[in-house]
């Protein structure tokens, strides 16, 4: 099985870039993680929230292959604890998934057709963060679940 972070923009930020490469790294000594960005709308500003999300969501939905089993990160999500996500990422696994894809949207969220598209949504928190954080957030998770499936020493209960 694959896992890809599908997200919208790229992260420029100095502070989140490092931690987020060094997750990606350590995630790919157990399976082969990618990081696929959709690019940031051209003007904007000069766009609705609707009409912002609705472009996004034209990317989001060219960017998803055939089989992909797509989970939006989302506020309104299920809440999982980490062992509960590695447990939930074992069970992707086993049932066949070849491409589990993360998607995290703008900043307006996600239009009503990448909603209908996805099988779930997972929040990594109730609390709001910013899009570069997010990012850092999940990877360091799925690192976190790829250790809890093999017993190593990395998480604490």
């Amino acid at each position: 099985m694959r896992i890809a972070m599908l997200a919208v923009g790229r992260t420029n930020s100095p502070h989140f870039l490092p931690g987020i490469q060094e997750y990606i790294r350590r995630i790919n000594r157990y399976l082969p993680f990618d990081e696929e960005i959709v690019p940031e709308l051209k003007n904007a500003k000069s766009l609705s929230e609707e009409q912002q999300k609705e472009k996004e969501a034209d990317l989001l939905l060219k960017a998803f292959q055939p089989g992909d089993y797509i989970v939006l990160l989302d506020e309104h999500g299920k809440e999982l604890r980490s062992t509960e996500f590695a447990a939930w990422i074992e069970k992707r696994s086993a049932t066949g998934v070849k491409r589990l894809v993360f998607v995290i949207g703008g900043p307006y969220g996600f239009a009503p057709q990448v909603h209908a598209a996805a099988h779930e949504k997972i929040s990594l928190s109730r609390m709001t963060f910013s899009h570069q954080m997010i990012r850092l957030l999940f990877v360091e998770q799925v690192y976190r679940a790829m250790t809890i499936l093999r017993h190593e020493p990395y998480h604490h209960e």
